[in-house]
This record gives C-alpha cells, structure tokens and sequence, in this order.
C-alpha cells in the first residue's frame, strides 16, 4: 500500500491507498512542531487505528508547501517505516510542463492538483484548490500549466476578521438562510461565503475568457470546496481527494526509479 502525504499550511494530510482507491485517511495539525519520533508514533498509532499494519506501507510520497517540518517528517518515515519518501520536487516526474515564466515558484501542491485534474479529467481544465490559500490553476489540453491565481483562503478572511476587529466574534464558516443579513454573525457568514462565491465566479470566467476557452472543466478540491462547489455553477466536479490522488500518480510514474534510504538524525 501506498502512503500519500500531503502537507499544507495548516494541516497534514495522510491517504493510504490500495491500487487507487483510498482505504484510510488521517490529518494532523502542520504548525504545530513535532520530533521525528513524535510523528512517527502518531502515524503508526494512526495506521494501526485504521487496521493498517507498518509492514503493508510498500512505498510514501510527500507533497510540502512548509519546509520547517520536512526534516523531522522525512527522518519519521525512515526510521518507523523503513522508506526513504519520494518528494514533489525538481526532478521528479509529473507528465505536466510548467509553462510559466519561473517554474521554480511553483509550489508543489499546485503541481499534484494539476497532474491529478488533467490525468482523471483531461484537459484543457481549471483547479481550483480552497485551502489555507484560494488557488486557481490552468492547465492546457496538452497538460501545459500555464497560468495561476493565489488568493487568501475564505479561513484566512474569517481570521483577519475576528482578530483585526474590536467587536467581531470568532465563527463558523458557513452560508446563512439569506445575504440580506440582519445580525453579526450571519452578516460576516455572508460576506464571507457569499463573497468567495463571487470571486471564485469571477476568476473562473475570467480565465476562461483570457486563455479563449469556453469548453473546460473546472474541478475544485480543498476544505470548504464542497460549500462552494454546491453555490458555483462554474465548476463541474468537487474531488475532496484530489491532491491525495495525484499524489499516486506521481508515484506510479516514479516507482521504478526508487529512492536511496539515507541516513537520519535520532530524535530530530
């Protein structure tokens, strides 16, 4: 089995997967700092919770927007489950070509979700990830990424909010019964929701129109993409394992050339 691991600004997220269909899934926080023994017992706690033995882990890829944890993440996977991870990187194989002007900017979780959308969906294909960030990524029919939006993520908005204001209260991030909102919280539940709701319709139709493409597919993912997703004409399907899915196709397109089992740090 496979352990896909996903690490964004907020959460770190585990996908064990049998051929392609993923049989457990786990987070953990990623801005918390965690030892490599640390992570280590808490991800075969996890696996064994999941009825997944050690042993069955035949291969780990890991897609990381937060160097901090690497070290610690990586030296955890060596020594609790013997395997040196793949990493998404320079180097590593993805069937896309970043067409953009400085390649090297571009972050890994946006390289997995546009290998994912374009080998599941085809192309040419818009994705658009609700995570910590709002992105939005185009990927030609030829699997070409070409262009990309970052935005900051409706938690983020919601946390300037309560954190930058004197009277607003912390909230749940949710729509409310109406936009024409007659009290705080669901006042800032609609600026919030609604007003991602406009601009991922906005960005979407933009791109469209800029890149002259009026047959495309739009796939969302991320957190809140379903609450979106569900209030956006614009995007045709919501996978919530789709950064964990491409991850696995990185994988298989990279299993044959198999990664040395370096050397780690005891206790980092």
């Amino acid at each position: 089995m496979l352990l896909a691991v996903d690490v964004g600004n907020t959460n770190i997220a585990f996908g064990v997967l049998k051929g392609d269909k993923i049989v457990a899934s786990f987070r953990m926080m990623s801005q918390t700092a965690h030892t490599s023994d640390e992570y280590g017992n808490n991800i075969i706690a996890m696996l064994r919770n999941n009825g997944i033995d050690r042993d069955e882990i035949s291969g780990i890829i890991i897609s990381s927007v937060v160097p901090n944890v690497m070290h610690a993440l990586v030296n955890s996977m060596i020594k609790y489950l013997g395997k040196q991870p793949y990493i998404v990187g320079p180097g590593i194989k993805t069937g896309i070509k970043i067409a953009t002007k400085n390649p090297a900017e571009i972050g890994p979780d946006l390289v997995v979700g546009a290998v994912a959308a374009y080998e599941m969906y085809g192309g040419p294909a818009i994705v658009v990830d609700f995570g910590t960030a709002t992105t939005y990524v185009l990927i030609t029919e030829n699997g070409d990424f070409t262009a990309g939006v970052v935005s900051p993520g409706i938690r983020i908005s919601a946390k300037a909010l309560w954190q930058d204001t004197a009277k607003l209260p912390e909230i749940e991030i949710k729509k409310p019964d109406s936009i024409l909102a007659q009290e705080t919280i669901s006042s800032m539940q609609a600026g919030l929701v609604y007003g991602q709701i406009g601009q991922t319709k906005y960005i979407i139709n933009e791109m469209k129109r800029e890149a002259k493409l009026k047959d495309i597919k739009v796939v969302a993912t991320g957190g809140l993409g379903r609450l979106i997703s569900e209030e956006c004409d614009e995007i045709d399907i919501y996978d919530p394992n789709l950064l964990i899915q491409g991850l696995r196709i990185i994988y298989e397109k990279n299993k044959r050339n198999k990664p040395k089992l370096d050397e780690f740090e005891e206790g980092e």
